[in-house]
């Protein structure tokens, strides 16, 4: 039987410019491209995001679409778009799901494993 299944990579930067230390204001952006790697075409049609921060503190953002899109992906495609989050300290992390359908109307979720946001200075 044909098995959906969508595969997501993540890269992140820090956004000194849109960035307040003082404030307590971190922003980074997250570029995630995701791949339909199994062998049915499948659309992803909702996001759930849970962004912590150093304190522990969550917060969980759900809607329709990314970026404005519900990409339909035939096997082997890629969908890749960039986003942004802020968080009140200099590192957190995020995780999420993106909520799919293979074009017969089979419903499943695809993750993406928690990541790390830190400003640069906090790697070392």
């Amino acid at each position: 039987m044909a098995q959906p299944e969508l595969t997501c990579s993540v890269k992140v930067s820090y956004l000194d410019e849109q960035s307040q230390p003082s404030a307590s204001v971190f922003a980074f952006a997250y570029t995630i491209t995701i791949v339909n790697s199994g062998d049915v075409t499948s659309q992803l049609i909702a996001r759930h995001w849970v962004i912590t921060d150093a304190e522990g503190h969550a917060d969980e953002v759900r809607g329709l679409a990314v970026v404005g899109h519900q990409p339909l992906l035939k096997p082997g495609e890629r969908f890749e778009y960039t986003s942004w989050t802020r968080i009140a300290t200099p590192q957190g992390t995020m995780r999420g799901t993106y909520f799919c359908m293979t074009e017969d109307a089979h419903p499943f979720d695809a993750p993406v494993p928690e990541f790390m946001l830190a400003r640069p200075e906090q790697l070392h």
